[in-house]
């Protein structure tokens, strides 16, 4: 029998599956500190070594925030590179002198993910897992696809099928059905949220897709308006800066981009940085734009991220929960409540609304005929999001379950289904 992978690349979290003579699926589990996990953290940390000519080093998933937190300052932690694959003018960036493309790094990446969950076999059947709308709003698809792939080909990789995430989700759920059923299935990952509406007969083993959407939108857009409302009037977002007798507002890109992970990194260039330093020599509270330089300089992004992201995650089962942050100086302690976080996100709570629309629109189907409805993925733990399917199709008809594995389940379970095509023709 062919080997069968099922490879989740996200935004956050990346997940292997693998699939056994039985044609169960099981997911790969990697070791962290003294425990093992479901999920491999998508981070790449790169160092130079003194001592041996400089010579730069890398790790991958959890080896790599061990190493950066082990020195912070010296170390450069590169996050959500799969935000980066639809968007074109970002061609390379430069890590201690050195360039690195976005398909290098991805593929960097993968070689380590590979190699924790036991280096695969090279023949293996593989089936890699995108979304239905990459990640932008100017998002070049095509461009994403054809990058993730050539990434899979520097990782060694030259074979692979890509199947769409809520479909793999979808299909794993299908595994639960007792008869015929149309299923709206929505996968919430880091950058993207999608919605597949398919109609499984589990007699038969089949799948029909009736429509799909999908928008760039998900956890990471959720944190951005936590950091945005708490984490950013603090470092001077609101401000002004006095040129020639004229009051001119702070940049709100300064803001804008620090808040969104996979922006941050980009801001250590000695341009970005010259720029918030000018506009702090002009402002009436410089110190706050020189905490913000010293949160880039000293890249504490990541402390920052675990910080929002605890903060979120505590408000989907309290009413309120305290975001708090220090570093060099810069302090925060803010109550957070459930109610503020669910105004601030309503923007993104209307736009997967309008997701879902389209989904219904493409599948030619009106909200009725859908008989259950299966979300996936750590952001659909928000009780905002949850309630959305609610208000729309009935609490009775919603479900959830395996939040962060059930993508890649799901792919190892289409190539089985590959498989068996490919071995009757």
């Amino acid at each position: 029998m062919t080997a069968i992978i099922g490879l989740d690349f996200g935004t956050t979290n990346s997940v292997i599956s693998l699939l056994d003579e039985n044609g169960q699926a099981s997911t790969a589990r990697f070791d962290v500190g003294a425990g093992a996990l479901d999920v491999f953290r998508s981070v790449l940390c790169f160092w130079a070594e003194t001592g041996r000519g400089n010579a730069l080093r890398h790790e991958a998933g959890p080896a790599a925030i061990e190493a950066y937190l082990e020195d912070p300052l010296a170390s450069r932690l590169i996050m959500s590179m799969k935000s980066h694959l639809a968007t074109a003018s970002f061609t390379e960036t430069r890590i201690f002198g050195r360039a690195y493309t976005l398909e290098g790094l991805i593929a960097l990446f993968l070689r380590a993910l590979l190699g924790a969950a036991g280096e695969p076999a090279p023949d293996a059947l593989m089936v890699v897992g995108r979304p239905v709308r990459f990640v932008g709003e100017t998002a070049d698809d095509v461009l994403a696809e054809r990058r993730l792939r050539a990434a899979f080909v520097q990782a060694g990789r030259d074979s692979l099928h890509l199947a769409l995430e809520p479909e793999a989700a979808g299909t794993r759920f299908a595994a639960t059905l007792d008869g015929p059923a149309t299923v709206l299935v929505g996968d919430f990952g880091g950058g993207t949220s999608d919605f597949s509406i398919l109609r499984f007969d589990p007699a038969e083993n089949g799948v029909t897709a009736l429509g799909h959407a999908g928008v760039g939108i998900a956890g990471d857009a959720l944190d951005y308006r936590i950091i945005d409302k708490v984490v950013s009037p603090a470092l001077g977002k609101g401000d002004t800066y006095r040129v020639m007798n004229t009051d001119l507002p702070v940049p709100p890109a300064f803001f804008s981009n620090f808040a969104h992970w996979h922006r941050l990194s980009m801001m250590r260039g000695p341009k970005t940085l010259r720029e918030i330093e000018e506009v702090a020599r002009l402002t009436g509270n410089p110190a706050k734009l020189r905490h913000l330089i010293t949160l880039i300089e000293d890249e504490a992004g990541y402390g920052l991220y675990r910080a929002v992201s605890g903060a979120k995650a505590a408000l989907s089962g309290a009413d309120s929960t305290r975001l708090v942050f220090e570093h060099e100086g810069f302090h925060v302690d803010a109550a957070v409540t459930r109610a503020e976080f669910e105004s601030w996100i309503a923007p993104e709570i209307a736009r997967m609304a309008q997701a879902i629309d389209a989904a219904l629109a493409d599948a030619g189907l009106a909200a009725e005929a859908v008989d259950r409805v299966f979300l996936t993925g750590g952001t659909s733990l928000v009780p905002a999001v949850r309630r959305l399917f609610d208000q729309r199709f009935g609490a009775e008809r919603v479900a959830g379950g395996g939040e962060f594995v059930s993508v890649a389940e799901g792919l190892a379970l289409i190539g089985q289904r590959i498989e068996r095509r490919t071995a009757l023709q």
